[in-house]
């Protein structure tokens, strides 16, 4: 390491901390225009030419919009599409259906993990809270020996979100990673889910026996009748485990018009089934034939979400008697939810870029080559202390790609692929209250600020932790 490597590494230093004062003060700048600044100021210290400096910043933000930005607007159109559509609903009622209360939690883990995929950590809350809210009144009067119906029923709910949010494409958050570590998309999902699964069973239904007995939850009854339609329990389903819905005539009518289950499952799979299917096919043909070139066009994030989105489009939406104008207003409504998502992801990328362009992240793989700790460690680490400081997962996931990205140049794609989980878990724990999901389970549950911490904070904590140990155990393979 020269002294100008050293300098380099202090501004790195200084801008990360730049960035966390102005998101945290009273300043309050929204991250994407915190970014941005910390993105010419370090650039300017660092001794990048003006012109430069702009073509960096362009180069990058426009570099990793163009691959991620267009993938998350039809992920998120398509979401919107299963919910209008009452898709998720009925995945999670088939699951939940089939369930006795002391299934259940394994039952919700369930449903949560099936409509995580294609969600983001608060659209699939909100989704899933009647359920959740349903589910738990008719535990407490069916069974009022289960202690904490609430407890053992959200966090579940939230392991499985905030997993498959942080560690799992298509999300916006492993998109980005892949993006900035030019890793394999098909590798990373299949790592993505491998490392999943275990951290959900044991972040969710585990713990939450866990919890069980530590923490109760009592909703205000305002809130139980906002999202069960009653003041009492919801008369939802019988938890027998026979999957027959009571409720007469009504409730028959109400069957009949359903989305099918098969239709509701294969809107989510088939993007993600078409992803795979593009690395298989390379795997085994690496040569390349007419079927890999077939699979590697229907296999690309773009192409595979807008096939998936085509078909809700048609199955959930035109085939149901659903209005054009209707479908088109709805997915236009769901697009300003991820404008601010997008601005972000274009902000770090303007970040990575100046840090490529600069010389910074060649001066950290120079100074982490000194150090005795593993690049899946350190990019762990650094998504979740800019995670926690900035309140953002976006902005610990982009940022952190960026300064790890020299580290990786010269690895192997599986190795890649493992970093970018790595940094998906990374960015999920200390989730506290400078994150907007903190809030949004506070608040939707009726927690007290302490329970929020115990039951939130410590499920996404623990999701971090497992997430770093399942890649780590995976690692040792690759």
């Amino acid at each position: 390491m020269t002294a100008h490597g050293w300098y380099l590494l202090l501004v790195l230093v200084g801008a990360i901390a730049c960035l966390i004062l102005l998101i945290n003060s009273r300043i309050k700048l929204h991250p994407f225009v915190a970014l941005l600044v910390v993105s010419v100021a370090a650039g300017l210290l660092a001794g990048e030419s003006p012109h430069d400096l702009a073509a960096s910043m362009e180069d990058g933000a426009g570099s990793i919009l163009g691959d991620v930005g267009l993938t998350l607007a039809l992920g998120t159109m398509l979401g919107r599409l299963m919910a209008d559509s009452g898709a998720t609903n009925r995945i999670a009622e088939a699951i939940v259906n089939r369930s006795t209360t002391r299934t259940l939690p394994l039952m919700m883990t369930a449903a949560a993990f099936v409509i995580g995929i294609p969600m983001f950590f608060e659209v699939g809350l909100i989704i899933l809270l009647p359920l959740v809210f349903s589910v738990a009144e008719r535990v407490r009067a069916e069974r009022p020996d289960v202690r904490s119906p609430y407890v053992i029923l959200v966090i579940p709910t939230i392991a499985a979100l905030a997993t498959l949010h942080g560690m799992v494409p298509p999300h916006p958050g492993p998109l980005v990673a892949i993006d900035g570590l030019h890793a394999d998309l098909g590798k990373t999902i299949l790592i993505g889910f491998a490392c999943a699964v275990p951290t959900v069973l044991i972040a969710g239904p585990l713990f939450a026996r866990f919890m069980q007995s530590r923490v109760t939850v009592d909703p205000d009854p305002m809130l139980i009748e906002q999202f069960t339609g009653a003041s009492g329990p919801a008369p939802a389903r019988s938890l027998a485990g026979a999957g027959v819905p009571a409720g007469g005539a009504a409730t028959t009518e109400r069957v009949r018009t359903e989305v099918p289950i098969g239709i509701a499952l294969s809107a989510i799979a088939l993007p993600v089934v078409l992803m795979l299917v593009r690395t298989l096919a390379e795997i085994i043909w690496p040569g390349g034939n007419v079927f890999v070139q077939a699979a590697t066009l229907v296999g690309t994030p773009v192409i595979a979400m807008l096939i998936g989105f085509l078909y809700a489009l048609f199955f959930l939406g035109f085939a149901r008697g659903r209005k054009g104008e209707e479908l088109r207003r709805s997915g236009a409504e769901s697009l300003k939810a991820i404008v601010g998502i997008l601005l972000i992801i274009g902000g770090g990328g303007a970040f990575n870029g100046v840090l490529k362009g600069s010389g910074i992240g060649d001066a950290v793989a120079a100074a982490a080559s000194h150090l005795h700790i593993g690049v899946i460690v350190l990019a762990w680490l650094l998504a979740l202390l800019l995670s926690a400081s900035t309140g953002s997962a976006t902005v610990g996931i982009v940022s952190s790609t960026g300064i790890v990205a020299p580290l990786v140049a010269s690895s192997g794609s599986w190795q890649a692929s493992l970093v970018v989980v790595a940094i998906g878990a990374g960015s999920i724990g200390l989730n506290y209250v400078n994150h907007a999901g903190f809030w949004l389970v506070k608040e939707s549950f009726g927690m007290t600020l302490g329970q929020a911490t115990r039951i939130h904070t410590s499920t996404q904590t623990i999701v971090s932790v497992v997430g770093l140990a399942m890649v780590l155990i995976l690692s040792c393979f690759t």
